[in-house]
């Protein structure tokens, strides 16, 4: 039987490397910014003033609103991109498609693309007057709305275009899950007399659970979290319409109010731990292994 000592093959030295890069690039800066949002700051010189910016940004008269658009906003996109992606992953996933390999490049283009290059595409596309959708809607005879001046519709226009981006990523994260499922469970089932439904239903639907909760953790988080596509579009108008609470954080940071957006942050941060984590675990409980 082999000593204690022969059984130690790795020596805790080995983990030094990787936890010196985690505590300079994550733990620091964690603990860093709990600080500092408990302070008034400049670059030169600070002030604690402990919970003070958090009571001010609560106090924040668009703060209601953005935390409602900020839901709107996540389950919107990433509803849209489970329910797109899903059906376009099935569609270019048959080998009945001859060209699925182009139109998977095809629609996975639009995510490698700058998202401030999108935005400023379509700030172009939608304008109420001059822009193409609604100038091709004029020639069908229909008055194409103001897409990004209606305070009832922004939002929902810059989610569309998010959803446009972002669906060609959940579809190859779909493919992927749809290739790791055995061709062999297919076969049985067709000689059980099941038909394509039930095939998609009893095979498909549970074995791509994984793939699913993905493309739904990931879409789920990018919209808590989005910022870029709203400050493009709209910056956050008209009105409060399409203020998110990473919008709120930023006209604080261009206000030089530092330590009240740092706080500000820490919150977002709480924000999204407190839905995402839940929702990880709910859908994760029924994951089949393969």
């Amino acid at each position: 039987m082999l000593s204690e000592k022969h059984k130690k093959i790795h020596s805790p030295w080995f983990i030094l490397p990787g936890g010196l890069i985690y505590f300079i690039f994550f733990l620091l800066p964690t603990l860093s910014s709990l600080f500092f949002s408990m302070t008034w700051w400049t670059l030169d010189k600070w002030e604690f003033i402990g919970f003070e910016n958090f009571t001010d940004f609560f106090s924040e008269a668009s703060l209601n609103i953005s935390i409602k658009n900020t839901l709107i906003y996540a389950v919107l996109t990433s509803g849209m991109k489970v329910i797109f992606g899903l059906l376009l992953g099935v569609f270019l996933s048959s080998p009945a498609i001859k060209a699925r390999n182009y139109l998977r490049s095809v629609l996975f283009f639009p995510n490698l693309l700058s998202t401030l290059a999108v935005g400023i595409a379509f700030q172009s596309l939608m304008h109420p007057t001059r822009g193409v959708i609604n100038t091709a809607l004029g020639y069908l005879g229909i008055k194409g709305p103001d897409w990004l001046g209606n305070t009832r519709l922004a939002l929902y226009s810059v989610a569309l275009v998010d959803i446009w981006k972002g669906v060609g990523m959940a579809t190859v994260i779909y493919i992927s899950g749809l290739a790791s499922i055995p061709a062999q469970y297919y076969e049985a089932a067709i000689v059980d007399g099941g038909n394509t439904f039930d095939k998609f239903r009893y095979i498909t639907l549970p074995l791509i659970r994984p793939a699913r909760n993905s493309v739904i953790i990931l879409s789920f988080i990018g919209g808590l979290r989005t910022f870029d596509l709203i400050m493009v579009m709209t910056k956050g108008g008209p009105g409060f319409s399409t203020h998110t609470m990473s919008y709120v954080i930023y006209k604080l940071y261009t206000n030089s109010l530092y330590g009240l957006s740092t706080a500000g942050n820490v919150i977002m941060f709480i924000f999204i731990a407190v839905l995402a984590f839940p929702l990880y675990k709910f859908i994760t409980r029924t994951e089949v292994e393969l």
